[in-house]
């Protein structure tokens, strides 16, 4: 089962490439992204998954990554065909077969339990995912592309630099080197210290930057703002979390140290780094999708900044997760209908959206209102989840600052949106052909109605494995 769970996707990636319409290529993307969901819902109920001797686990916390990361590809696969559709002068084979590479790839980020083939996944992850950024094949996409593959290719070395460190501090003290997850957690109160202190920083400055925590976040604004709206949902919350994943595997390993506080320090620092970074340029933001990726970095901090104040905030970020990516995947793909409609991302040129679409433009100011943690959307229970962690552990400046960062994103954000979805829409604006149409707007109503729930409820099936992942993760196993 662990090898279907990305040989899968890999396989429909190849059939993409010799399927020779242009029209019906599009419709293998949804196809395999429900194989894919079907193969996930069988693994998650199923015995316990492990391939490779141990290389492949489906332990606690990648189920719970795996399981968010194939639904929300399915869903922003149903989004795929229609807007391929309206882009008959390109040719679609790369761009599919990308889509189910990235797929792939995620998995096998998700279920690696050696340290050295995540990290090659990861990297794979970057080299599927750039083709797609260049989808619009203009100077602002090939800019945008070649700054996601060089800073993430630095980004990556240092991860690399990180995991030989993390080796060298068990052949520092005489033990046998590995690379092997559940090795490293069982010696890790042997490990050498000095040697793992500065894994951990190279590590997360590394893989922190494939998830675009501040400073390492330059790559962002102009990935999302020029990449497809589809491509900028999959990059905000499938290649982010598993980023995320990556950094929870080594911070496991610190914790069972013990160096969990010096872990927990360097990620609250980092979690408040980002979301003051977001807060200051999200203010008087004129591009609406650039903005997007600013509300992206303030969220990969609050993730970081959660686990770093442990307990329930632990509880609070594994939810905030997928709670932010559900409400991601309704602005990216919204934001990309306006885009489409107006043929502009400015709002000096950009107004009325509620007006000229009645449905993407609702849906843009509500999957706003709900990322900046309005009740009763899903981002709102996982924030106050993690701002109560917070005062429980009696850190009450950091909850202060916590809200008073929260408070500035929702003004700097609130401004932009409303002037683009406000006012009315220009006659150029009304005179482009793009109007909202189901295979648009479906896979949004879909998000929005998740992400909505999980404001209201969160199923018990969930809440369990929430539970299970933050154990497994502050107690070494499940």
């Amino acid at each position: 089962m662990a090898w279907l769970l990305f040989l899968v996707p890999l396989l429909f990636a190849a059939v993409t490439l010799v399927v020779p319409s242009n029209r019906w290529r599009p419709w293998l993307v949804p196809i395999g992204g429900l194989t894919h969901l079907g193969l996930t819902a069988v693994a998650l109920i199923g015995e316990p998954v492990s391939a490779l001797g141990g290389w492949l686990v489906l332990d606690p916390l990648s189920t719970l990554v795996l399981g968010f990361v194939s639904l929300m590809f399915w869903i922003c696969s149903l989004y795929a065909p229609a807007y391929l559709a309206l882009r008959p002068d390109r040719s679609n084979r790369v761009f599919c077969a990308c889509l189910m590479g990235m797929l792939g790839m995620m998995s096998l980020v998700i279920l690696s339990h050696h340290l050295g083939l995540m990290w090659v996944a990861i990297e794979a992850t970057t080299l599927t995912s750039a083709p797609l950024l260049f989808f619009n094949h203009n100077s602002r996409s090939l800019e945008a592309t070649w700054k996601y593959l060089l800073i993430g290719s630095v980004g990556i070395a240092l991860a690399l630099l990180g995991t030989f460190f993390l080796a060298y501090s068990s052949i520092r003290e005489g033990l046998e080197p590995t690379l092997l997850l559940d090795d490293l957690v069982h010696l890790a109160p042997r490990l050498s210290a000095p040697w793992l202190h500065a894994a951990f920083v190279l590590l997360l400055v590394g893989y922190g930057t494939k998830m675009g925590l501040a400073p390492m976040h330059t790559w962002k604004p102009d990935a999302y703002g020029e990449a497809p709206g589809l491509v900028g949902a999959l990059l905000a919350t499938g290649v982010t979390s598993c980023a995320f994943l990556a950094i929870l595997r080594f911070f496991q390993i610190c914790h069972n140290a013990p160096e969990a506080a010096f872990a927990r320090e360097i990620l609250i620092f980092m979690g408040l780094l980002s979301m003051a970074v977001a807060a200051v340029f999200v203010i008087r933001q004129r591009d609406f999708k650039r903005m997007l990726a600013y509300s992206s970095v303030e969220h990969m901090g609050i993730l970081v900044l959660g686990i770093g104040i442990g307990g329930l905030a632990t509880f609070g970020a594994l939810l905030h997760m997928i709670t932010n990516g559900l409400t991601k995947g309704v602005l990216f793909l919204s934001a990309g209908n306006i885009h489409r409609a107006y043929e502009r991302k400015n709002t000096d040129e950009v107004s009325g959206a509620i007006r000229r679409l009645p449905i993407s433009g609702p849906l843009f100011l509500a999957g706003f209102l709900m990322v900046t943690g309005s009740p009763p959307g899903g981002p709102f229970i996982s924030e106050f989840t993690i701002l109560i962690g917070t005062i429980h552990a009696g850190k009450y400046w950091i909850a202060g600052l916590f809200l008073s960062l929260l408070a500035i994103v929702f003004i700097g954000m609130g401004a932009t949106v409303l002037r683009v979805v406000q006012g009315t829409p220009s006659a150029k604006a009304l005179a482009t052909p793009y109007r909202d149409r189901p295979q648009l707007v479906i896979p949004i109503i879909l998000f929005f109605v998740l992400a909505l729930s999980l404001g209201v409820m969160i199923p018990s099936p969930l809440e369990t494995q929430l539970h299970q992942a933050v154990a497994y993760l502050e107690g070494g196993h499940p």
